[in-house]
């Protein structure tokens, strides 16, 4: 979801965490205004799909965009997928690849929003980078320009620019290169030390 806006208008991007597959859920693919999207319809574009406008969006039914006509059941980013995703960037039209689907039907998440009120906003952990990290549902707009800290529990980590504006081995809260407001530890790893994982309640609480 981070890296999208950093490619090419029209890139084709193909995703696949498919636990279902060979199932029920559908394959699709998904024209954005910016670019692509080709995968299992269980959710995996929930992020995307919740700030950006589909064109359109179809079931991949056409089978002669296939790798072949009788796919593994338990192998469809290699059978369906990538196929797909290649002809799709070799100029396929994306009404060719299947049936037309309402976007409406799409599978989303229900992933907590970021509310926002006058003293502070609350959000929740979204994911933890492999350093440790762990970044937010908080939009960085939101505390950019601002005296800021942000509460984990009882315990309140200062809002800074930079890691190394507090000493090793403590938390620090700052705008994270992919625009979220990030929890970190300097030196350290943020995961551990503070007992987070995905869902957490997260606040951002702006000073007077």
């Amino acid at each position: 979801m981070n890296a999208l806006s950093f490619f090419p208008a029209d890139t084709v991007h193909v995703t696949v965490v498919d636990p279902g597959v060979g199932g029920k859920r559908r394959a699709i693919a998904i024209q954005l205004t910016d670019g692509f999207l080709v995968g299992p319809d269980n959710g995996i574009f929930t992020g995307l799909l919740s700030n950006r406008a589909i064109v359109q969006a179809v079931e991949l039914t056409n089978s002669q965009y296939w790798r072949n006509a009788n796919p593994s059941s338990t192998f469809h980013g290699r059978d369906i997928f990538a196929p797909v995703g290649a002809h799709l960037a070799s100029g396929v039209a994306i009404a060719d690849l299947g049936r037309a689907i309402d976007p409406a039907t799409l599978i989303r998440l229900l992933i907590p929003v970021c509310t926002v009120t006058a003293t502070g906003c609350t959000g929740s952990v979204q994911y933890v980078d492999r350093f440790g990290n762990v970044i937010t549902t908080i939009p960085g707009h939101l505390v950019q320009g601002k005296a800021w800290s942000v509460t984990v529990g009882k315990r309140s980590i200062p809002g800074c620019r930079t890691y190394g504006e507090v000493q090793p081995g403590q938390p620090v809260a700052l705008i994270g290169s992919h625009g979220w407001v990030e929890i970190a530890v300097s030196n350290g790893n943020a995961q551990y030390q503070l007992r987070l994982t995905w869902g957490n309640e997260i606040q951002a609480v702006f000073s007077p």
